[in-house]
């Protein structure tokens, strides 16, 4: 099968695959694992094979990054905080079962021995091009396996490892690590006198010898013990030291280089938390802190570039990797991050915010994070304003305007896990001050984007707060309802009016909306009449909100008696709202089974004026007519020709008397039923063979009741007199006729038309 063809396999059921799977590990001499799971969930190795094909294969899947992640995505493996072990595990079971059979199957090409593909870690690719010759079996520090290989946050220009919180420096994967390979004593040999270092080598260290094996005999002897064979022995890798003993020379030039390094260091010392480029490169070797403590220390340390570098990297985390940041695993993140959004207070007002965690808090700018800073409001309005003019900032202070960006951004993203949430709510009242001091700022338009990551911050902490009774005296909820009232940002209306709806929305207690001003409440009504869907949920929720409180109802019930709030158009949108999204079905039911007619007995005679329209015709018009008046098709039913033909000449013939003016003489047999034939599709003319021949008709049957020919049924009389035994089958046209029949033939009284007697 060439590259690009349509995998047949995958057209095939499940069995069928998983058959043709064992086969060929059957024959390849592997074992195959039918039923893998990955996080105990189960792994379906054909959904598996198509995933991986669609995505190009098993190397072009390795090659990409996150790709295994995307692919545990199907088998609902990608929202984990181990996602990256299991991506690593899936990659394992598909590399030891479908890997060399995609290279068979899809590529036509044969796969490499087991001893180089599943006998050894799945790291890695390029399996289409491996060979015995040009691959080396992993060493120790490359047997640590890695779900993706490797996740790194782009930053201009430096490299940075995602390692997970807490791991050692140096560490650069975070898959699951491998079984350490069995430990061999070393047995000296103890038969040979002792070598002197000129006999030895000096760059020679002893070899380990294998360990002597214990023999175990008698009848108990577990099985588990009796077939146990012990590993091969591992070969350890050793790297001779250089000593002035083995290499002298050797030795002093790395002292005098190192003496050296030393010397440049003393020259060159820069600020704490910086590090030159030459200094990079000469202690590469250490990699330092991972990066999320790298960025913390950045963000604590105070210097303009380290900060700059924290954000950078903080942004990058909080979005692709938010789960790895807990504020309750980084000490002092969360405050360090809402204590730089303060400082862009000081660009507008000659304020310097000081947070401090005890009791008393005398001094204006001081910030009390455990209580809360009272009467924070009326500080920011009595607090100097800088006069400047907008455009004539400089650059450090559009470094720091965009610093501060990137601190709120970062502060949103992490707020979105609930955990960071409860935490920041339960350990400090900083947040909640910052909101009601940002929030407070100028109206400025450089700051459009930071006033609406603290909406959506103060969405995140609400259902966590409770306000004070009445909420009217909380500035934060003032805040809100002046954001409502006010603001022509659509986006910033929807998130108040979520976060008015969301408070205290996980605790016991009530939110209470009270104390609302009729502006708000006649806006929001009329934002329920507008053709937005979003806006119109969270109008709608505020209301169920609103109302939920009966001193509400009563003041919305007044306002509209006073017309200051027009209730009617509300009403007729909301029964309006009550058929969004309707779909309409059809639901098929069986009322009652059908039941199969009965076929008639005979063949029904022709209703008087029926016969009338009948003799008016000639033939073979007449016998065509008469024929679908009184037969119809029926595949399984026949009637013989002779009986057929009696019928014909008992209708017709008293009607063909040549000497009649204007009679019609009857056709000739053999051509009247060679017509049946032309007249019903499913008629055919057919010779039963027996003892006697039975010359039949098959594929109609008389009708039960006669139609006129317009195909209108005809209304039989079913009147049984007493003393008769059968009715008195006298086919009427319509129903008046019918009734018409009963009074006069049956009754012995005259109807008149239009009578009710």
């Amino acid at each position: 099968m060439a590259v690009g063809d349509e995998d047949d396999s995958l057209q095939l059921d499940s069995t069928t695959f998983l058959k043709r799977l064992a086969t060929f590990h059957q024959q390849r001499g592997t074992a195959l694992e039918a039923a893998p799971r990955v996080n105990n969930k189960p792994i379906d190795l054909q959904k598996l094979y198509q995933v991986v094909l669609d995505q190009g294969g098993y190397d072009e899947v390795s090659r990409a990054r996150l790709a295994w992640r995307k692919v545990g995505q199907s088998f609902g493996l990608g929202n984990s905080n181990h996602a990256a072990a299991y991506a690593f595990a899936l990659k394992t079971v598909y590399y030891r079962n479908l890997a060399a059979f995609e290279i068979k199957d899809r590529y036509n090409k044969e796969p490499p021995p087991k001893e180089i593909l599943e006998q050894v870690t799945a790291r890695g690719g390029d399996l289409l091009t491996r060979t015995v010759e040009n691959y080396s079996l992993p060493s120790i520090e490359d047997a640590e396996p890695s779900g993706d290989d490797e996740v790194t946050t782009p930053n201009g220009g430096d490299r940075m490892d995602l390692d997970d919180p807490g791991s050692g420096p140096g560490r650069s994967t975070r898959g699951l690590r491998q079984a350490p390979p069995q430990r061999v004593l070393f047995q000296p040999d103890l038969s040979s006198s002792r070598q002197t270092r000129t006999a030895t080598g000096h760059g020679q260290s002893p070899q380990p010898t294998t360990a002597p094996t214990v023999t175990y005999n008698g009848p108990s002897l577990p099985h588990s013990l009796s077939s146990y064979e012990p590993r091969p022995p591992f070969p350890l890798t050793l790297r001779g030291v250089t000593t002035p003993a083995n290499n002298s020379t050797r030795f002093y030039q790395q002292v005098h280089q190192q003496h050296a390094r030393l010397k440049r260091k003393a020259k060159n010392v820069t600020e704490p938390g910086c590090m030159l480029e030459s200094q990079r490169s000469e202690d590469a070797g250490f990699e330092g802190p991972n990066i999320y403590v790298r960025t913390l220390q950045a963000l604590k340390s105070g210097i303009p570039g380290e900060i700059s570098y924290a954000l950078h990297h903080l942004v990058k985390i909080s979005h692709e990797r938010g789960d790895k940041f807990r504020f309750e695993a980084f000490p002092g993140l969360a405050e360090a991050l809402i204590e730089y959004i303060l400082t862009i207070t000081s660009e507008y007002y000659a304020v310097d915010w000081r947070v401090t965690y005890m009791e008393d808090v005398t001094s204006d700018n001081v910030l009390d994070a455990i209580n809360g800073t009272p009467k924070l409001a009326e500080k920011m309005q009595s607090a100097k304003r800088i006069d400047f003019v907008d455009e004539l900032w400089d650059s450090e202070s559009v470094v720091h305007f965009e610093n501060v960006m990137q601190a709120g951004l970062a502060t949103r993203n992490l707020l979105h896990m609930e955990e960071n949430a409860q935490y920041l709510v339960r350990e400090t009242c900083l947040a909640r001050d910052m909101l009601t001091i940002i929030l407070n700022l100028p109206h400025d338009l450089r700051l459009t984007e930071l006033r609406h990551y603290m909406w959506d911050i103060a969405e995140c902490l609400v259902p966590y707060w409770v306000m004070p009774n009445p909420p009217r005296s909380d500035p934060l909820y003032q805040l809100l309802l002046r954001e409502i009232q006010e603001s022509p940002d659509r986006g910033a209306i929807v998130t108040c009016i979520r976060t008015l709806c969301r408070i205290s929305m996980n605790l016991t207690a009530v939110n209470n909306i009270i104390g609302v001003p009729p502006e708000i409440i006649t806006r929001v009504v009329n934002w329920c009449l507008l053709q937005d869907e979003e806006l119109v949920g969270a109008a709608l929720d505020f209301l169920y909100q609103y109302t939920a409180n009966p001193i509400n109802v009563a003041l919305l019930l007044y306002k509209h008696k006073s017309r200051k709030c027009p209730l009617p158009p509300l009403l007729s949108r909301m029964a309006s709202l009550l058929r969004h999204g309707e779909t309409e079905t059809q639901t098929k039911a069986v009322l009652q089974h059908a039941v199969p007619e009965i076929p008639a007995e005979t063949i029904p005679n022709v209703p008087a004026d029926l016969l009338e329209k009948l003799l008016q015709m000639d033939e073979p018009e007449r016998s065509n007519v008469w024929l679908k008046c009184v037969f119809e098709e029926h595949k399984d039913s026949e009637i013989t020709q002779i009986a057929l033909w009696h019928a014909y000449q008992a209708r017709f013939l008293q009607h063909s008397n040549p000497a009649a003016p204007n009679a019609t003489g009857l056709l000739p047999a053999a051509e009247f039923i060679k017509n049946v034939s032309i007249i019903f599709e499913t008629a055919t003319a057919q010779v039963v063979n027996g003892v006697q021949n039975k010359f039949i008709i098959k594929g109609i049957r008389p009708r039960r009741h006669p139609t006129d020919p317009r195909h209108h049924i005809y209304l039989r009389c079913l009147w049984k007199a007493p003393g008769q035994s059968t009715p008195c089958n006298e086919y009427l046209p319509n129903a008046d006729a019918l009734k018409n029949h009963l009074w006069q033939a049956h009754c012995g009284l005259q109807y008149k038309e239009g009578s009710t007697t």
